[in-house]
């Protein structure tokens, strides 16, 4: 029996399904197919080749009974229009309940087996009763299917900022991992507003070219690295990963831009960091340095050591001047003055 991929729900699970006969379907075509959750409507994608099952993990399973007639879309297009009655009657149980949690939308299977409700909630709810009361109006089985933002969008959003359906709601059966490393390594704006796609978060397209640039740029020396171009030796300062390009420093000081290519041998790596502005100070040649620091002027040089032997030995030089002094100058402030004899004065002689 031959095998298909196929689209159904609004979810737009994949699953890999094989047909009740011999037969073979265009992609595109509509069909009929029992799932894990019953009947359902989908749609041919592709038959189900290794290639095409390498890139899916864990597909759901089912059997395609038939193609589509035009009696069930009659049906199919009821039940849509059934739908958003069904969402406003179940838009008030959960605004009567009183429970933390936003309703996304709601969607009844092709073949009535149940009803799937989709919630927004940041924490665990307790909504039995709720499904009580919705089960009593619908009479049929109600299941509660809590999502994240980027499955919201996924319902939900129609156009992304590019100009085409979001990628959520055609192509991408998986969402992937965005880190905002990704965006740094494309150069891509760091603007929040700018990155960041319907759902609110970093867009899922920061990922697509991610491995090619990755890739690219292990070819590519990393900044702060020293090289030899034929100009001589150089430092890299900047990447352009995309053109295999390099902004270089010479050793006289000169800013170019170079192809890959030119780069004949990389003396030392640089940790990939570094800023140009880092980088100069960093190759300051040592004689330079020495240079800048006999550039100050001599006296300001010793102040420091003179001050230094000053406070070392205070006493000394006090001692060296006072006996020399003359008899004319005053003593040091800091000794104590003479005290004089009066009676040696009036003299020692009886009156």
């Amino acid at each position: 029996m031959p095998k298909f991929v196929v689209r159904y729900g609004v979810m737009r699970t994949l699953g890999v399904m094989q047909t009740r006969e011999n037969v073979v379907y265009s992609r595109g075509t509509q069909v009929i197919a029992r799932t894990d959750r019953g009947i359902e409507t989908g749609i041919i994608l592709s038959e189900a080749t290794p290639q095409a099952l390498s890139q899916m993990t864990n597909p759901a399973q089912g059997t395609i009974q038939r193609e589509m007639t035009p009696g069930d879309s009659l049906e199919l297009s009821k039940i849509l229009a059934k739908q958003r009655d069904e969402y406003q009657v179940v838009k008030k149980h959960v605004e009567a309940s009183g429970l933390d949690m936003q309703l996304v939308d709601v969607e009844r299977i092709f073949g009535g087996e149940r009803v799937v409700i989709y919630y927004l909630s940041e924490n665990r709810i307790d909504f039995r009763e709720l499904v009580k009361a919705i089960a009593a109006d619908f009479q049929t089985r109600i299941e509660m299917k809590q999502i994240g933002s980027r499955d919201e969008a996924k319902l939900l959003a129609d156009y992304g900022d590019c100009g085409k359906p979001v990628c959520c709601n055609t192509h991408l059966s998986e969402m992937p991992p965005v880190s905002m490393k990704m965006a740094k390594l494309q150069k891509a704006t760091l603007d929040p507003t700018k990155i960041s796609g319907r759902c609110g978060r970093l867009k899922c397209c920061l990922r697509y070219e991610y491995d090619t640039y990755e890739a690219l740029q292990k070819e590519l020396p990393p900044i702060g690295a020293d090289v030899i171009t034929s100009r001589g030796r150089c430092r890299v300062l900047a990447q352009e990963i995309l053109a295999q390009q390099l902004l270089v420093e010479t050793e006289d000081r000169r800013r170019v831009m170079i192809p890959a290519a030119e780069i004949l041998t990389v003396l030392s790596r640089g940790t990939g960091n570094e800023t140009p502005d880092n980088s100069r100070r960093e190759r300051r040649p040592p004689a330079q340095e020495q240079r800048g620091k006999s550039d100050a002027p001599r006296g300001e040089r010793q102040k420091p050591e003179q001050k230094n032997t000053e406070q070392k030995n205070p006493e000394p030089q006090q001692r060296e001047r006072h006996p020399e002094a003359k008899s004319g100058e005053a003593p040091p402030a800091n000794e104590p003055p003479p005290q004089v004899d009066n009676k040696s004065d009036s003299g020692d002689t009886p009156s």
